[in-house]
């Protein structure tokens, strides 16, 4: 989804001048940031919600259902990512809302395998890490641009290698595909964060701007999510 770059200094076309731009920037990255955490918080609500029901957790994990379960948020991101911009805000606000609720579902089988007290201490260390990288990539001058197809291209083969591992069950391999992924989902929070910063334009009305705020909360919320299921390779203590 191809998004304008803002502009700097003053625009001359509607009168705004480089200091409320400046705000307006604010303003916009507020509102990305308070989606996607809304998004975190309702994960966590449904993940925690089935998992503490015996009878939730049977019937999606002990039955075909899991692999519905765990599929549907892939195929909503991705419906989410290409239709977007042909969306009403309002479809678009939804399809973000039901995506995160999905995918709540589906971490809750995490609570099956890692302890409660080793879930919520890895958490904490994503959203510190996740903090840190985003404000990397909000405030540093740096082109991260040339991250991007590294980034990529390790996204790929983390991908790849996910799915040939489902077939080998190597723990070597997972530990490996685990630290990859670390690093990868740690610079894609600093390289989308500059991304997000650099699609906000003064010109955009209130539906452009609002699906511009979900799209950009998306990223950072797969970021987000995907560092975490990685860090808990390294910090989760099993059952």
């Amino acid at each position: 989804m191809a998004f304008e770059t803002r502009q700097r200094g003053y625009d001359v076309s509607v009168g705004r001048s480089a200091a409320e731009i400046d705000e307006g920037l604010r303003a916009y990255m507020l509102r990305v940031y308070n989606y996607m955490a809304s998004a975190l918080a309702l994960t966590g609500i449904v993940a925690m919600a089935v998992s503490t029901s015996p009878t939730l957790m049977q019937a999606i994990f002990g039955t075909g259902l899991h692999w519905i379960v765990m599929l549907a948020p892939i195929g909503l991101v991705l419906f989410l990512s290409f239709r977007i911009h042909k969306m009403s805000f309002g479809a678009a606000q939804t399809t973000f809302w039901i995506y995160a609720a999905l995918m709540g579902l589906s971490l809750s089988s995490i609570f099956l395998v890692y302890t409660g007290e080793s879930i919520a201490r890895t958490f904490f260390i994503t959203a510190g890490t996740f903090a840190a990288m985003s404000l990397y990539g909000y405030t540093t001058k740096k082109d991260l641009s040339s991250w991007g197809s590294f980034l990529f291209m390790g996204l790929i083969g983390i991908i790849l290698a996910s799915v040939v591992n489902i077939f080998l069950g190597s723990t070597m391999l997972q530990f490996v595909i685990s630290g990859a992924g670390v690093l990868i989902f740690t610079g894609l929070t600093a390289y989308d964060t500059q991304r997000i910063k650099e699609s906000y334009h003064a010109h955009d009305d209130q539906a452009t701007a609002g699906k511009k705020a979900i799209f950009g909360a998306l990223q950072l919320y797969l970021d987000f999510v995907n560092l975490f299921v990685m860090l808990l390779q390294f910090f989760g203590n099993r059952e």
